[in-house]
C-alpha cells in the first residue's frame, strides 16, 4: 500500500531519527566525572595539605632567580601560614625586616585562586597590589600553577605571561616559583617543612595576635 506521507515529509522525518540517535549517543550525564573530576581531587588534596600547616611559619631561601634578586638572596625570608578562614589561607612572605608582601590563596568555584597583597608600613595598599591569577586544568595535588590574570595584565603590563607555582610536597618542602612565559624571567624560593621556625610579627596591615 502506497506511503500517505508525501516525499519530503519521510526525509523530514528520516532526518529528524538519525538526529535525535546521534544526540542520545553523545549522552555522558551518566558516566563517570572525566579530567575534571579528577582535578578537583587533587585541588582538594592540596588545599587540606595547606591548611595542615596554619599557624607555622617555615625558614626559605632564594634557589633560583633571573635575574639575580640581590635582596631577597641575601635576606631572610619566613614565610607564615598565618590565617586559615573558610575558603581563604594567608600566607605572609617576610623578607628580612620588610612585612609588607601576603600570599592568598583562594578555593574558587572554578578551582584555586592565588593574590599578592603589598602593603605599606602604615598598612595602606602599595599601587600595585592584589596582582595573580587562577589555576587551569593541569595540576595535582602536590603542584598548583596560577596563570596572570586581566588585573595583573592591567596593573603590570610585563607579567601578562606570568605563571606563579606552588609546590606542597607534606612535611617537606614548600616552593614557591614564577616563571614568565616567553622570557628567561625565573624565581624560585623554597622553604622547609621539617623544621618550623619561630612564628614573625604580623605582617603590615595586619591586627598583632
Amino acid at each position: 500500500m502506497p506511503s500517505t506521507f508525501p516525499h519530503n515529509a519521510r526525509i523530514r522525518c528520516a532526518l529528524l531519527a538519525a538526529f535525535t540517535l546521534a544526540v542520545a549517543a553523545c549522552d555522558t550525564s551518566g558516566e563517570r566525572p572525566g579530567p575534571a573530576g579528577t582535578l578537583a581531587a587533587a585541588q582538594e588534596s592540596f588545599w587540606s595539605a595547606l591548611i595542615a600547616l596554619c599557624g607555622n611559619a617555615f625558614g626559605g631561601r632564594v634557589v633560583e632567580s633571573t635575574p639575580p634578586d640581590t635582596v631577597m638572596g641575601r635576606a631572610t625570608l619566613v614565610m607564615h601560614v598565618r590565617e586559615c578562614q573558610g575558603d581563604t589561607v594567608r600566607i605572609p612572605f617576610h623578607v628580612g625586616t620588610n612585612r609588607s608582601r601576603t600570599w592568598v590563596i583562594t578555593r574558587t568555584s572554578a578551582g584555586l585562586r592565588l593574590k599578592h597583597d603589598h602593603r605599606h608600613e602604615d598598612g595602606s595598599e602599595d599601587s600595585v597590589t592584589q596582582y595573580g591569577g587562577d589555576t587551569r586544568a593541569a595540576s595535582d595535588s602536590i603542584q598548583q600553577e596560577f596563570f596572570a590574570d586581566s588585573l595583573t595584565a592591567s596593573l603590570i603590563p610585563a607579567a601578562r605571561s606570568n605563571v606563579w607555582t606552588i609546590e606542597l610536597d607534606r612535611n617537606q618542602r614548600f616552593v614557591y616559583a614564577l616563571r614568565r612565559e616567553g622570557t628567561d624571567r625565573r624565581f624560585r624560593a623554597e622553604f622547609d617543612l621539617s623544621r618550623p621556625v619561630p612564628v614573625p610579627p604580623a605582617p603590615w596591615g595586619s591586627v598583632p595576635r
